[in-house]
């Protein structure tokens, strides 16, 4: 096997095998602790220009299923994992993981300690990393590492977005829902168009102007990958958009877009949220929900409760951080996780419920 370098930031090397194409990748690292739905991972754009470490230990055990997508193609910039399982159990799939990865162009590191990686980053917190299967200089990764980016400030929507608008959905179906894509997952397009919502789907940097040509019923905005106080041009479309008095529903980076249009601040944290397991109180039923989570950033939690235009609806129960708000006399929401939450839990579901209620109310 191919040998491979692992280089963090801060200096931390961890040695292993190539995974994927043999090659070199940067991005910054983070860790995902779900212990299925690892091309769901994959494919989701929230992970663009980052590096993901697996902690569950087989990675590939049964294989790639084109419909399992939740994109076009791959959206992370690498892989980190225990076990590469190019041999794979399930009769239903496609392919393998290590032919996937080749065709789609990502490296990636297999046999190295995932716990130590994810105990490092736990304590030392998110940072830019280097994963290489043909470079062996340490002085030289370094050289490259330090020309990525930190995810902090940047704005990556508009480049994993649809370059052309798209319709999603039965045309004949009596609601009717504007989509703004930065970075949507086709699970949630999926969950909507099951429950009888016709969707047209847009670039990131439409303006309302144009989405309103489509006489939208509602309008949702998506998940998606960077830091949402660098989308201006976000920001501003969905204050514009709550002028509109027509229902809202956001998700995940939609979340933050909602809270900063609000006013309130959002900021990057220690590691972020990424599993499938995080507990979620929702503060209207006094129900917990177990949710399917993928971001760095988030709400402050500060300014929100001195902001006398939203309520707090749902809150995480391992940190408090904000979950869910709902903007007071606007029929206008939004929730930090993934209720879509393919290939599970299912338990947040009923939100795309509520935002069809609101849209026939």
């Amino acid at each position: 096997m191919t040998t491979a370098i692992l280089l963090l930031q801060d200096g931390t090397v961890f040695n292993g095998y190539a995974a994927g194409k043999i090659g070199t990748t940067t991005g910054e690292i983070c860790f995902n602790t779900g212990m299925t739905g690892y091309q769901e991972i994959f494919t989701d754009p929230s992970y663009y220009k980052q590096i993901v470490v697996m902690t569950n230990i087989f990675i590939g055990n049964y294989g790639i299923k084109k419909s399992d997508s939740e994109s076009d193609s791959m959206k992370i910039a690498g892989l980190v994992c225990k076990n590469w399982m190019p041999n794979y159990s399930r009769s239903m799939a496609d392919g393998n993981v290590q032919e996937y990865f080749e065709n789609e162009q990502i490296a990636g590191i297999q046999g190295v300690d995932t716990r130590a990686i994810v105990q490092h980053i736990r304590n030392a917190g998110v940072m830019n990393c280097i994963i290489s299967s043909e470079i062996t200089d340490i002085e030289e990764l370094k050289k490259r590492l330090a020309a990525e980016p930190s995810m902090a400030g940047r704005e990556l929507s508009s480049e994993v977005s649809t370059k052309e608008s798209y319709f999603f959905g039965d045309e004949n179906s009596p609601v009717k829902v504007a989509v703004l894509d930065l970075g949507v997952k086709q699970n949630i397009l999926r969950c909507m168009a099951d429950r009888g919502m016709y969707l047209k789907v847009f670039p990131a940097k439409t303006k309302l102007d144009e989405m309103m040509k489509f006489n939208p019923d509602g309008y949702f905005i998506s998940n998606g990958p960077g830091d949402p106080a660098s989308m201006s041009y976000a920001i501003e479309t969905v204050k514009e958009i709550l002028t509109t008095n027509k229902p809202m529903f956001g998700i995940c980076l939609g979340h933050q877009l909602l809270s900063e249009a609000c006013g309130i601040a959002t900021y990057k944290m220690h590691n972020g949220h990424r599993g499938l397991n995080h507990p979620v109180i929702n503060l209207q039923t006094g129900k917990c929900e177990i949710t399917s989570q993928n971001h760095g950033f988030a709400v402050k939690e500060n300014e929100v409760a001195k902001n006398n235009l939203v309520e707090v609806t749902h809150l995480n129960l391992n940190d408090n951080t904000i979950e869910g708000i709902k903007v007071k006399n606007k029929p206008a929401f939004s929730v930090q996780y993934h209720p879509e939450s393919s290939p599970g839990p299912h338990d947040s579901r009923y939100l795309f419920d509520d935002f069809l209620a609101m849209m026939k109310r």
